[in-house]
This record gives C-alpha cells, sequence and structure tokens, in this order.
C-alpha cells in the first residue's frame, strides 16, 4: 500500500524538493502552499508519477488550516507522513530595533503554523497508532546569532515542540524526527532580506546545501525500518562550520 504525505511549504525550496523525491518512491502527496499556481505546475509535473492533491490555504490561518484539511477526499484523508515544513525568517534586525510585524510572521508561521497543521492531523495518526512527523527546524534552533534573536527563539520553539510530540505520541507507536538544515541555496534570503539584492551575496562563495540534499535526509529518514526513528539531524554544507562560521573559499 502507498503511503500518503502532506507536505506544508511545498511550493518552493525544501518542500517542493521533498515533494519530488516522495514521488519518485510512490508516494501519495498532498501538497500545501498558499501559491496556487505554483501547486497547479508541481502537481501537473507529479501527477505522471504518482496521486496528488493540493491544499491552498496560509498555516497562520487557524480556522483555514483546519478547514482545508477537512475537505480532503477519501482516498487522501490517512496521512501516513506528515512534513511541517513552512517556515521563513524575516529581517535581520539586532533585538532593540526589531519589527514587531516581523516577529509576528516568524512566530506565527515558524511555531502557530506548525502545531496547527499537527493538531489537525495527529488525532487521525493516534487512532491508527502509526505516523511519522517530519518537523523542519533549522541549525538556528540549536545555536544563537547575533541579530537572529527571534528567529533562533522560533526554531528553538521548534525544536522543543519535536522533543515534546516525541514524548506524548511515544505511546502510539508514532515517529517524530527533527531535520535542521544550516545554510541552504533557497528563496529563503530573498524572504530574510525583503528582495535586497544583497541576498544573492548569501551563497556565493561556497557550496550551501541544496533543497535536494535536505529532500534526501528526508526520503532516508521515512524509509527505515518501523522499530528505527531518526529522532534528530543536524545538516551542514561541507563549507559550513556552525551559524557563523562559513568556509568562503571552497
Amino acid at each position: 500500500m502507498n503511503k500518503t504525505a502532506l507536505i506544508t511549504g511545498a511550493t518552493s525550496g525544501i518542500g517542493r524538493a521533498t515533494a519530488h523525491e516522495f514521488a519518485n518512491h510512490g508516494i501519495k502527496l498532498i501538497l500545501c502552499g498558499r501559491r496556487q499556481e505554483r501547486l497547479d505546475t508541481i502537481k501537473s509535473a507529479l501527477s505522471k508519477q504518482t496521486n496528488v492533491h493540493t491544499l491552498n490555504f496560509d498555516v497562520r490561518d487557524k480556522k483555514e488550516t483546519f478547514a482545508a484539511i477537512e475537505t480532503l477526499p477519501e482516498e487522501f484523508q490517512d496521512i501516513d507522513i506528515l512534513i511541517n515544513n513552512a517556515g521563513n525568517a524575516h529581517g535581520l534586525d539586532p533585538i532593540q530595533t526589531g519589527n514587531l510585524d516581523d516577529w509576528d510572521a516568524m512566530m506565527d508561521i515558524n511555531v502557530k503554523g506548525l502545531l496547527y497543521v499537527s493538531k489537525a492531523i495527529i488525532p487521525q495518526m493516534t487512532a491508527r497508532k502509526s505516523g511519522h512527523i517530519i518537523n523542519i527546524g533549522s541549525s538556528a534552533g540549536k545555536e544563537v546569532y547575533p541579530k537572529g534573536n527571534v528567529y533562533c527563539g522560533s526554531k528553538h520553539a521548534v525544536l522543543a515542540i519535536t522533543e515534546g510530540m516525541r514524548i506524548d505520541l511515544n505511546p502510539f507507536g508514532i515517529k517524530v524526527t527533527a531535520i535542521n538544515p544550516g545554510l541552504v541555496e533557497t528563496e529563503f534570503s530573498h524572504v530574510r532580506f525583503k528582495g535586497d539584492p544583497i541576498a544573492d551575496q548569501v551563497y556565493k562563495g561556497y557550496k550551501a546545501l541544496q533543497p535536494e540534499d535536505v529532500a534526501e535526509m528526508i526520503q532516508f529518514t521515512i524509509s527505515r525500518p518501523a522499530h528505527v526513528n531518526i529522532a534528530d539531524v543536524l545538516m551542514f554544507c561541507t563549507a559550513q562550520a556552525s551559524s557563523t562560521i562559513v568556509n568562503k573559499n571552497l
């Protein structure tokens, strides 16, 4: 029986790469995102390999999130794998000049959005006593760096929530994993720098992780035997040693 996976933030970066990776393995896909035209494009590309359903909603909106998931057709209702990938970073301000709207956006998407989607799906996993939840964290959840304040706080929260999930869902045999990448070459920096061309410099001078690298790790994690749970992964590119140390001569 083919498994069914729901992926948030599926329209770009790690989410889109994971959708492609899962399709290669015949996993049925529920792709979630805010950009319907991108969802349609990805669905068109992947429908040749597997069954695909799209949900257009914003994880920040509690009512919209639950309403969207309730519309799933019967053949997509039993979700075996949840990839909580939707997330963002806004701004690089020190705490004293931080933008409140940026703070709200990061906490609402990275923390509350993850919780809303999880709350909508976990009850069916506990009822079946099976499932695998993968929360996409960040190396920013492992260490705090200058001007990272609230973003790092949101990703530390993701790690704490992941560990809490693993404890609470242990009696139900549900696997819970945190995948924490360092620098990944995606649209992430363009969002963080709000379109400033400086975003293009973030990945210059070295080879950052690619979304496909993270997708392959996610696929490895879900393909372990039933008795194996990869609880926590920290991924860097070879040039990166920590959140603040990157060898740009490689």
